[in-house]
């Protein structure tokens, strides 16, 4: 198995958002905390051989990650067709060979039946916009409903609601860590060039 490093040296040439956003909160995921996810599902065996289905995938880094650790395929979900061309090219750039499925469509609808073992990994939008609120309980529930396991980012301060989630549908927080989002300037409303986003990561394994 590569090292997590190794994984993410090779997510460093993943483009980001073109035209990033805001009411879609797309904020690009750095290699490093996507080689972290993808790094530990692997060592939890949730990604070889294995359905991994990337919801929000924007322009590809968690559906690339885990296609680089030997899945049986990966199907990157995402609503904005533009971020969806990115993930293509970002394929030929990081050069896997695995079976890529890209799908444009809403996560929370997602054209999806799957009866194989299948893992999610995703870093849904926290819901920081007006009406927007809640965002991502919709994800959480795609994941519930069409996965054994899911490994996704949240807002700091998620403990509590992740937990009561997970137990009304089914699920068990199984693993929980926090981590740093870099968020650069990328909206008007930003007034700092960058600034860490504290987020929290949860492994959740469900009953389906």
């Amino acid at each position: 198995m590569a090292r997590k490093r190794e994984l993410e040296g090779q997510l460093a040439v993943v483009a980001g958002f073109e035209n990033p956003q805001a009411p879609l909160e797309q904020y690009p995921t750095p290699p490093s905390l996507a080689a972290h996810v993808v790094h530990l599902a692997d060592l939890q065996g949730d990604i070889a051989d294995r359905t991994v289905v990337d919801l929000g995938a924007g322009t590809g880094m968690f559906a690339l990650g885990a296609a680089l650790r030997g899945p049986r395929r990966v199907i990157g979900l995402e609503l904005d067709g533009e971020p969806l061309r990115t993930a293509i090219e970002n394929r030929k750039r990081v050069g896997t060979t695995t079976e890529i499925h890209w799908l444009q469509a809403d996560a929370a609808r997602p054209p999806l039946a799957l009866d194989e073992p299948a893992t999610v990994v995703m870093n849904p939008p926290f819901g920081a916009q007006n009406g927007q609120e809640g965002a991502d309980r919709a994800f959480l529930q795609t994941a519930a409903e069409i996965s054994d396991v899911s490994y996704s980012v949240h807002n700091t301060g998620s403990k509590e609601f992740i937990e009561a989630f997970a137990a009304d549908n089914a699920g068990e927080v199984t693993h929980a860590f926090a981590a740093a989002l870099e968020v650069h300037n990328q909206f008007e409303h930003h007034d700092k060039t960058r600034k860490e986003i504290e987020t929290e990561v949860y492994r959740i394994e469900w009953n389906r």
